[in-house]
């Protein structure tokens, strides 16, 4: 029996999976919330499937998305970044990714994930709507929070894109299996 899922996933393979097993679930990993608030940088004016595809590469280009050792990051790797097609190469968001290391770092991994959990007291809040929004008046304050530490590509779209990938919000469509089981 095929489950009902939320229609941007369906059809593609990659998407589905991504959808199915991690999409919306609960990370409380700092080192995760971290990675895919960089991905959902990159992201920025392009699909999310561009990203799925190259995440990978992107894995491998950043050192596992190794705080630490992104932080390390000097002129050479970004020059290196930029000569990778594995990834996406814009340089701004390659410096915001290493700069976003930098503040990570100077916060440190538990601080980082508190912060991100502390606006919703550590749970998900359910997204009820029949049409989900690009942004939201919390992941504009997040957002604005974020950028007050340090982090750039953090526009109130891209946090709410992250808030829902990392779980922080529960956007799976009302008749997507995947909405009870977040719950």
């Amino acid at each position: 029996m095929e489950h009902r899922r939320c229609r941007w996933a369906e059809g593609n393979a990659l998407m589905r999976a991504y959808h199915d097993e991690e999409w919306g679930v609960p990370h409380h990993d700092p080192r995760m919330l971290w990675e895919m608030l960089m991905l959902e940088g990159f992201q920025a004016g392009l699909s999310w499937q561009t990203i799925l595809n190259k995440r990978e590469g992107f894995r491998a280009a950043f050192a596992g998305f190794d705080p630490a050792a992104v932080a390390a990051f000097g002129e050479d790797d970004v020059a290196r970044l930029m000569a990778d097609p594995g990834i996406v190469r814009a340089r701004a968001k390659i410096e915001a990714t290493i700069h976003g290391a930098r503040v990570y770092q100077e916060l440190g991994a538990n601080a980082f994930r508190d912060f991100c959990w502390g606006f919703t007291g550590g749970k998900p809040i359910a997204g009820d709507r029949a049409s989900v929004p690009a942004s939201t008046p919390l992941s504009a304050r997040i957002s604005k929070e974020m950028k007050a530490l340090g982090f750039k590509f953090v526009g109130p779209t891209i946090v709410y894109a992250w808030m829902q990938a990392v779980g922080i919000v529960n956007d799976h469509a009302r008749d997507c299996f995947r909405r009870e089981a977040m719950a």
